[in-house]
């Protein structure tokens, strides 16, 4: 029997400005954590792969970089390709903006997919935010001019309202076809992305706006004795004020973001972690395409 005929497959893209909540979705259509998340613009900086089968279907969806306008560096512009190479293969767009603010970056992200052929929803995101829901109809109604073949959803990530309407609309477009991965597959990334993006989520969360973007962090071991899992990271920034301000007074601040990285990594590996996090000056890395595709940043193009 040819499981292409009653089995449905499809790529889906999670697009939009930074911080607009497409890691909250995506991991809330996992129902568990994979992408990482902060208040912090650009925190996502790769393309991940959540995948999510129920039943004869299955969803492949591309959680992507925040698109911006400010392209000036390596880093930034490395993640804007990692976000606009994700529609070049996928059977559907979901365009996530946030309740009634529209910004210049919206208008971009609008632009790149009004000429794209395949199906797009737009997620109206954070609408339990909102205390006039009313607000929200002049919102629909120029998004519906702008692309009035596109399906509009208004929704709340964080919480789940909606969600299960987004997922039914994306299952209508999904293609007839054999499942890619197995039934128990979440991902296409290995534990090692995952513990790199765990410590940068607990230091993009903890220092807020005291340090810039140009941090990123290397896993230089990760092994596996026994029932215990020993990572060696070094975390990357570019100037020693910066380095100071990761280890904080005594080492305190550098200490907190490896014990709370350390309890993610358990709970994500089941296993017992030993954490060893070092921090390191690399000058000018996030602006040196060389140093960006040794730190795995070129993979998604």
């Amino acid at each position: 029997m040819d499981q292409s005929l009653d089995t449905r497959c499809g790529y889906i893209a999670l697009i939009g400005r930074p911080n607009v909540g497409k890691s909250t979705l995506l991991n809330r259509i996992l129902g568990q954590k994979l992408s990482i998340t902060s208040r912090r613009p650009q925190t996502t900086r790769h393309q991940v792969l959540g995948i999510n089968t129920v039943g004869k279907n299955q969803f492949i969806y591309v959680d992507t970089p925040g698109i911006h306008k400010s392209a000036g560096k390596a880093i930034n512009r490395a993640m804007n390709k990692a976000a606009t190479s994700a529609l070049k293969d996928v059977d559907v767009i979901v365009f996530l903006v946030d309740r009634t603010r529209w910004t210049d970056e919206d208008e971009l992200v609008m632009q790149m997919i009004e000429s794209q052929k395949m199906p797009v929803i737009i997620a109206i995101n954070k609408t339990d935010r909102l205390e006039d829901k009313a607000a929200l109809i002049p919102v629909i109604e120029n998004i519906a001019k702008r692309m009035p073949s596109a399906e509009i959803i208004p929704m709340a990530a964080l919480h789940g309202n909606n969600v299960d309407v987004l997922e039914d609309t994306v299952a209508k477009y999904l293609p007839q076809g054999i499942h890619y991965f197995p039934v128990d597959q979440i991902t296409d990334r290995n534990q090692r992305f995952f513990a790199a993006e765990l410590v940068r989520e607990k230091i993009m969360r903890q220092l807020g706006d005291e340090l810039p973007y140009e941090m990123t962090v290397e896993i230089e071991e990760f092994k596996v004795e026994g029932h215990t899992l020993h990572i060696h990271a070094t975390i990357l920034v570019e100037r020693d004020s910066q380095k100071r301000i990761v280890i904080g007074a005594k080492g305190e601040r550098l200490k907190k973001i490896g014990i709370e990285a350390r309890k993610d990594m358990e709970m994500m590996f089941g296993l017992k972690v030993m954490l060893n996090l070092w921090v390191k000056v690399k000058s000018g890395w996030s602006d040196d395409e060389r140093a960006l595709r040794s730190l795995g940043y070129m993979d998604d193009m």
